[in-house]
């Protein structure tokens, strides 16, 4: 029987559009005015913290809505944004600087309905209010970091072929390297060369002073820069995504920079304790033919540098790197036998190897673990960056029992500190600091501006192609109605239920678009039918044919905006990708929603009927 949908295929898009409607409900209950509490290193946000932000609240006399202990993260949700500032200073006052108190916005989604899994659609920085960075990589750290281990390197090569040096450093020129004679100078130029292709080595004797002085190629100082930049950007984005930041953007800007936007995140403060969590480690060996003492007050032996310890005192530590933190797959916090908090860490297969060739020679010997960590000093170097202060201190030294693999522990940390460190270092070293030139804070009232603009646009453009469809259609033309409204709930739907899917203001204009688009399927549709019911057809038959005639040009038509938007989403950035997201998922829906969902409702009005006229 011709226009008859069988009972699953009617079940399949009612389920489907349900599905669509269930997800974007979350979408009607806004957020809630926030504020989040973080420890600092060394700190713990507990039970008890919790507990005391709370009993500060009551007694200033602001109503708390919900008070969320997460991740050692809280959230205080309160009524309003006046409410909101008043928690922010009775917090930070009662809790002192080892807490960051930061102005946040959270979704007001009932608990529920994110038990079954609603969210709200993720909203870009100008939709919901946040900050905007931009940064600078130092790439001059990053080759400094390269000629030290090149250094190294050189040194444990030559020792290995037995070549004899008079000194290894790297200096103003280059990595400089002094021989006692030009025979030996020959012999480890032949042999460096075919070590360390990368490198570009040139003779610089002079006279009795026989130096071979070692720069990265052209081709080389590009790989590192390049490297730099793009981990720096994987570590910038796990750090943003383990200190909790929802739906941040990272991603690079030209050669050197990188654009970081965490939206939500209203205080500045706030967001620069996330960006200047850049803790590394490196492990050297302890010279212990040096005088600390001695070496504090300036008298450093040659090839050695003094430190301090994190609990007090000097220490002093050879210049050559046995291992960076670069070579950290997973950190986790873990307890000794006598329950002592330490770092379990687990290297990768270069650096395991590394590690072991290294302490095998040094049994017996003690180790330094070395921390290092950029912070902001609050102060603007002459171009307008901000200056950043780096500080090292030595978190535990331990005599090498045995010889390591890729599998150890670092101890001498405190519960709090082992769990921050473990944390900075599962997400990843960053190669070189980074600078922020630039910072902008978009408050959450423009973001609400953007949002109401955008959704009034959005009810217009619906009113008058609801209003033309109902006059120019009639019965056909309510339905074609029903299935823009349906199309329109799954957009947000989908949207909602995507991880990565962030909507920003070009994503309401590629929904505003959308809207345009999904009435056109069914005005072909509507005008194939009308053309076979000219042409003599029974109102069955131009149904039937007007259905199926007209999907090819629908498909085609669709097909080729689709790929158009994913060419746009693989090489756009911020707003083209909100834009193209959007429609991809706003075409897909039309093509359901204006062909199989219009299809089942007129089936199960006209299908099978005899019907001598259409409303159409």
């Amino acid at each position: 029987m011709l226009n008859k949908y069988p009972m699953w295929k009617n079940l399949m898009v009612v389920i489907i559009i349900a599905i669509g409607g269930f997800y974007a409900i979350p979408n009607l209950f806004g957020e809630d005015h926030a504020v989040q509490v973080v420890a600092t290193r060394g700190a713990e946000v507990t039970a008890s913290t919790q507990s005391a932000v709370n009993d500060v609240l009551v007694s200033q006399g602001i109503a708390v809505k919900r008070s969320e202990l997460e991740n050692g993260q809280l959230l205080v949700r309160v009524g309003n944004g006046e409410d909101q500032l008043l928690a922010k200073e009775a917090i930070a006052d009662a809790l002192g600087d080892k807490f960051t108190v930061a102005l946040n916005l959270a979704p007001a989604t009932p608990e529920w309905l994110e038990a079954m899994g609603g969210s709200p659609m993720k909203l870009g920085l100008d939709l919901r209010g946040g900050v905007h960075f931009l940064m600078e990589v130092d790439m001059g750290e990053a080759v400094r970091k390269m000629t030290e281990a090149k250094v190294a390197d050189f040194r444990t090569d030559l020792r290995a072929e037995r070549i004899r040096y008079a000194g290894i450093r790297n200096g103003a020129k280059g990595i400089e390297i002094k021989f006692r004679d030009a025979e030996t100078l020959a012999n480890a130029e032949r042999f460096l060369k075919s070590r360390s292709a990368d490198m570009v080595f040139t003779d610089r004797s002079s006279g009795s002073d026989y130096f071979l002085v070692a720069n990265p190629s052209d081709v080389y100082l590009k790989q590192i820069k390049e490297e730099a930049l793009q981990q720096n950007i994987t570590t910038l984005r796990n750090r943003v995504n383990e200190l909790g930041v929802a739906e941040p953007v990272v991603q690079r800007q030209g050669a050197e920079r990188i654009i970081v936007e965490l939206p939500g995140v209203q205080d500045t403060a706030r967001a620069k304790e996330i960006l200047s969590a850049t803790a590394s480690i490196e492990f050297h060996m302890v010279d212990q033919n040096a005088d600390a003492q001695a070496a504090a007050s300036g008298r450093v032996p040659a090839g050695s540098e003094v430190y301090q310890r994190r609990e007090g005192g000097p220490v002093v530590l050879k210049k050559a790197v046995m291992l960076t933190g670069d070579h950290i797959q997973g950190a986790q916090p873990s307890y000794d036998e006598y329950s002592r908090p330490q770092v379990s860490i687990n290297l990768d297969s270069k650096g395991g190897s590394i590690f072991s060739n290294v302490t095998k020679d040094n049994i017996g010997n003690p180790m330094a673990t070395l921390f290092i960590e950029y912070k902001d000093t609050g102060e603007k170097n002459a171009d307008g960056s901000v200056k950043m202060k780096k500080i090292e201190e030595v978190i535990s030294v331990a005599t090498i029992q045995a010889r390591l693999g890729r599998n150890f522990v670092i101890t001498g940390l405190g519960h709090a500190e082992s769990q921050n460190l473990a944390l900075l270092l599962r997400a990843g070293a960053l190669i070189a600091p980074v600078y922020i030139v630039e910072e902008r804070t978009i408050g959450p009232s423009l973001g609400q501006e953007n949002i109401e603009n955008g959704v009034q646009a959005m009810i217009w453009g619906m009113a008058v192609v609801l209003l033309f469809m109902l006059v120019y259609y009639r019965g056909f033309g309510l339905i074609a109605n029903l299935a823009l409204t349906a199309n329109l709930v799954m957009v947000v739907g989908v949207m909602s239920m995507i991880p990565g899917a962030v909507l920003t203001l070009p994503g309401i204009a590629g929904m505003v678009l959308t809207v345009g688009m999904a009435v056109d399927g069914n005005v072909l549709i509507y005008e194939r039918i009308r053309e076979e019911l000219r042409n003599g057809r029974s109102v069955q038959q131009a149904i039937h044919e007007g259905y199926g005639n007209a999907f090819s040009t629908i498909a085609d038509a669709n097909i080729t905006t689709f790929m158009t938007a994913l060419i746009l989403f693989a090489v756009g950035t911020g707003a083209v990708k909100g834009f193209a997201v959007t429609l991809m998922i706003g075409i897909a829906t039309s093509m359901f929603t204006s062909i199989v969902g219009t299809r089942s409702i007129v089936n199960a009005i006209w299908g099978g009927k005899r019907v001598k006229k259409l409303s159409i």
